[in-house]
């Protein structure tokens, strides 16, 4: 079961407290003073939120919701510059995952499994339209996403501009990149971009790369699972980093 606050009070005290939240579904139509300041402090924290119909929100809970459901996230989400820092701070090469475009919840928790076995320090994810930290994630993390830093931001463009400017190599991983993994330089502080396995890495986000790679794969399956292909990257640039 997700952890979920439902009702307008208990969502607006849940806010005011500073409760990290990754979504609020709110019944359309809805009006009246409390609705009011309940849009506020979405405005203001700039959560992300959807409106929807009833008949969606009774499928989430029997209780009474009063037209509002909050999921509360499960973990504390970082900032990016505080992951970094702390990879050099601890004398490491900084190495972050950024995920563009996953959805698949296990796919999510498979990769910070690997994310965390692999030594990497810290995986970036969009605040909309991407996975969230749930008790599915978690278990299929095994436990990883306790302890792996996650930093939820608002803009993924800007944040990946904002990481080349702390001297981070940004490399994103493409089917149609000419440089296959074993021949580049992997050795670099960097950040590595995985797409969903359907749309691959957004061109804007290939645009921002400093430059793609792919995995050489032998058969006829079009591609690799997302989780898969990260543990096959990151152990790369693990192999490459320590075998200079």
């Amino acid at each position: 079961m997700e952890n979920i606050i439902y009702g307008i009070r208990p969502v607006i005290e849940a806010l005011k407290e500073g409760r990290n939240t990754d979504k609020i579904l709110i019944q359309k139509g809805l009006t009246g003073d409390n609705y009011g300041r309940l849009f506020k402090y979405i405005r203001d924290k700039n959560i992300h939120h959807q409106l929807v119909p009833a008949e969606k929100l009774n499928k989430i809970t029997k209780n009474n919701h009063q037209g509002v459901i909050a999921y509360i996230a499960q973990i504390d989400y970082w900032k990016v510059e505080d992951v970094i820092t702390k990879a050099w701070d601890s004398g490491e090469t900084p190495l972050l995952v950024i995920l563009d475009g996953i959805t698949d919840v296990r796919n999510f928790g498979a990769i910070a499994r690997t994310v965390e076995c692999a030594g990497a320090h810290g995986i970036i994810i969009p605040a909309k339209g991407s996975v969230t930290v749930n008790d599915v994630s978690v278990k299929t993390s095994a436990g990883a996403l306790n302890r792996v830093p996650v930093c939820k931001e608002d803009n993924l463009l800007e944040t990946i501009s904002f990481i080349k400017e702390c001297g981070l190599k940004v490399v994103a991983t493409s089917e149609r990149s000419n440089n296959d993994i074993y021949n580049s330089e992997l050795k670099e502080p960097m950040a590595v971009i995985f797409g969903s396995e359907d749309r691959g890495v957004s061109k804007a986000c290939l645009k921002l790369a400093d430059k793609s790679v792919f995995v050489p794969m032998s058969g006829e399956t079009g591609s690799l699972n997302v989780s898969v292909a990260t543990g096959v990257v990151l152990f790369e640039i693990n192999r490459q980093r320590k075998y200079k």
